[in-house]
């Protein structure tokens, strides 16, 4: 890892509707002020429309800028890191959003300012992405129950209630909820039962509290997988708890897997609802792979370094030219 030189060209994507701060404007400019006093080339710009801070992030990497920062929720950082996977340009992030997982994997504060006071100390490093279908994921993937709460959950509810609003629909949901016998294979293994949910995770933070893949790393090129099964919600509180206190492999309704790739199947009126990085995607069947050393990043100083194996596991990294 390295920092980032002085020269750096970075272009800042936000989300204009994510979060409650009613001076968005005034505050990013003054983090763009920031960055500048460093040296930085900066340059601020809007979405408009779902899908367009991917179009943006492409246009900014053959553009020739080094990072384009996304300030907005995880589903903003979704939508930019899909048009950076592989190309030169670094992933950064400013907290905007209901829950900021990966803003909280990277240790950075809530408050923008400080947050942009740590990126400016940042390294450059390159991570895998997940994929499930044709879509690439950051933090990670969840078929099932989290995934028909995601899909449920109001946009004028999020940003009124922030993850209240998740927990009241996951109360609303797991009255009928129930589990599906699905055709599971992970790396060809086949997996058998009733399922409730499936995280599959590139991280370790899940909601902003829980971690469902606790053991995961961003750069060993696997996908860390997480199986809860059982015939209806009312036995989620016990699986929580074994989640809680990581014993995965003691209670025989929850299992825990590293692989390359995930296999869902099933029959249609089975299907599972689908959310990437807390946005639905659509219903199973789908097949969910690691990318491996696909996404350049930046890492601010304060980011949980057990989201990398030991540096004595890992091989030196290339940076990428600037």
């Amino acid at each position: 890892m390295a920092n980032p030189p002085p020269n750096f060209q970075v272009l800042i994507v936000y989300n204009p509707t994510a979060g409650q701060s009613p001076d968005l404007k005034n505050t990013l400019d003054r983090v763009a002020t920031l960055w500048r006093d460093l040296g930085w080339q900066v340059q601020i710009a809007a979405t408009t429309a779902p899908g367009d801070a991917t179009t943006k992030a492409k246009i900014a990497s053959q553009s020739g800028y080094n990072a384009v920062i996304a300030a907005g929720g995880d589903g903003t950082v979704n939508e930019v890191m899909n048009g950076l996977v592989g190309t030169e340009t670094a992933l950064g992030v400013l907290p905007l959003g209901t829950v900021n997982i990966w803003a909280r994997e990277m240790g950075l504060s809530m408050d923008m300012l400080k947050a942009a006071e740590s990126l400016g100390k940042s390294e450059l490093t390159k991570i895998d992405v997940g994929m499930a279908g044709n879509r690439y994921f950051l933090l990670m993937a969840g078929i099932g129950f989290d995934a028909a709460v995601t899909a449920t959950v109001r946009s004028e509810e999020k940003k009124l209630l922030g993850a209240i609003a998740y927990v009241k629909q996951a109360i609303q949901v797991a009255w009928n909820f129930r589990g599906v016998r699905l055709k599971l294979r992970i790396d060809g293994k086949r997996v058998r039962g009733k399922i409730l949910m499936v995280i599959i995770g590139n991280s370790q933070l899940y909601g902003g509290v829980v971690k469902f893949t606790a053991h995961a790393t961003i750069d060993d090129g696997l996908l860390d997988v997480c199986v809860i099964k059982g015939r209806g919600m009312l036995s989620a509180p016990r699986r929580l708890i074994s989640i809680f206190a990581r014993h995965y492999n003691r209670d025989p309704q929850v299992q825990y897997y590293q692989a390359k790739q995930i296999e869902i199947r099933g029959k249609r009126r089975k299907a599972l609802p689908v959310q990437v990085d807390g946005d639905y995607l659509g219903t199973t069947p789908m097949t969910f792979q690691v990318i491996p050393d696909r996404l350049w990043i930046l890492v601010p100083p304060n980011a949980d370094r057990s989201l990398w194996r030991s540096a004595d596991e890992r091989t030196e990294d290339l940076l990428p030219e600037v």
